[in-house]
């Protein structure tokens, strides 16, 4: 969320970033709002004062003894428009909150400007493996390896979903315990198990709702979501909680299913394993000084290049442009692994720097020393990424180590994990 005193002092800013986004907001109407807001607090500040002045004279005049029904009855009248306005203000300031839920937070200036098309290759990792053969895809490959049920999901939850089966479902779990072993024994996260069922407050800290909320799954009797990814239970740790200094960073790591209805995915790719309603990640979230975060975010997206480097998956690192950048995001890289049997780059990765956005949805601070030993507490920078995302990611893997003969070749990484096996077949 951006602050109102933000966006009264930099309204054309806020206006170029909304331009930047391509995204319709009445700003101007949001101040005019405001201004009522402020107009309202500033006669309502008077009466209270007048008020308290009265108060005082009428105890002067009870103490001599003196006639104070002329002092109450015009007072009754104040108290009244005081009861008028407290409400109007209480209308207004709900009001402005809400309009200041639906204003994105400003995107970094480092960043391109303009649609998808304009996001800019950082770097790329690995070679495009060479073929003998054609390469088939992941859908072909599970089917004749009997790895996942395409099948069997629909008719257990609907389409788009996932069954794995057998050696698919140790593939995923050795996935998992691989990047969660790599992230908190080498990298310094803390492993978090949370909840998969949030409440609306955690939903609209981290700026999923109201935004994005057709995009998820609600449970209407309890007004609970099902997690469209674990930033959402992991930021929320510390919502309405203020850190030490001396405790920052914290870089915390989870393993969640994840749940997205993709209501916006008409018109996509929906094959196998690319569009689907519940898939597993590993979650990296960071809390840190605003000084650092930007750093911050670099070792962030290197401890999930890492996951694809152990892979030996070939990948490319994405600078994404305004108009594809996430509401809470400042700046944002994807990371995109090559999957040969489709021949596209699969987005397995995003990794953003929120800044205070989310922090001062979630009302999350931490306590500093400044110049001169006073104590003043400061919104921190949150930051998350995938660590990695698997539905795509067992896609590339599935695609980049198949044989000729059908077969797939386990990376080496996660042999370990499967019982020192080398193939499946």
């Amino acid at each position: 969320m951006l602050d109102i005193k933000f966006i009264r002092e930099n309204t054309d800013l806020v206006k170029k970033a909304l331009g930047d986004r391509a995204l319709k907001f009445d700003l101007d109407g949001l101040i005019k709002l405001d201004d009522c807001r402020r107009k309202i607090l500033s006669e309502l500040e008077e009466l209270r004062a007048e008020k308290n002045r009265a108060n005082d004279e009428i105890s002067a005049l009870l103490k001599s003894k003196q006639n104070t029904q002329t002092k109450i009855s015009s007072m009754k009248t104040t108290a009244d428009r005081i009861d008028c306005l407290e409400e109007a203000l209480k209308q207004a300031s709900d009001e402005l909150g809400n309009l200041l839920l639906g204003v994105p937070n400003i995107p970094h200036p480092s960043i391109p400007r303009g649609d998808a098309s304009l996001k800019q290759t950082v770097r790329s990792w690995g070679q495009l493996r060479n073929f003998d053969f054609k390469p088939a895809s992941h859908i072909e490959l599970a089917q004749h390896l009997g790895m996942i049920d395409f099948a069997a999901a629909a008719k257990i939850s609907g389409a788009n979903f996932i069954l794995y089966k057998g050696w698919g479902a140790k593939l995923e779990r050795a996935l998992i315990n691989f990047m969660l072993d790599l992230h908190t024994q080498k990298h310094g996260y803390t492993e978090i198990f949370p909840p998969f069922l949030v409440n609306r407050a955690s939903m609209t800290a981290t700026g999923q709702l109201p935004k994005l909320e057709e995009d998820m799954y609600r449970l209407k009797d309890d007004d609970l979501f099902l997690i469209p990814t674990a930033e959402v239970p992991l930021t929320n740790i510390f919502r309405d909680a203020v850190l030490n200094e001396e405790d920052l960073p914290v870089y915390y790591t989870a393993y969640t299913a994840c749940f997205r209805r993709e209501a916006g995915s008409y018109g996509k790719d929906t094959r196998g394993l690319m569009r689907v309603h519940q898939f597993d990640k590993v979650e990296l979230v960071k809390f840190v000084k605003p000084q650092t975060s930007y750093d911050e975010l670099e070792k962030l997206v290197c401890d999930a290049e890492e996951v694809l480097q152990l892979l030996k998956l070939p990948y490319r690192v994405v600078m994404l442009s305004t108009e594809d950048l996430s509401f809470s995001a400042s700046k944002c890289y994807d990371l995109e692994a090559y999957a040969p049997g489709m021949d596209k780059w699969l987005e397995v990765s995003s990794c953003s720097n929120f800044e205070g956005f989310q922090a001062r949805r979630g009302n999350i601070k931490f306590r500093q020393t400044k110049d001169g030993g006073a104590k003043m507490t400061e919104y921190v920078h949150t930051l998350n990424g995938s660590g990695v995302a698997l539905a795509r990611t067992v896609i590339a893997i599935m695609e980049n180590y198949q044989e000729k003969d059908g077969t797939l070749t386990i990376p080496e990484v996660i042999r370990p994990y499967l019982y020192g096996r080398e193939r499946i077949s």
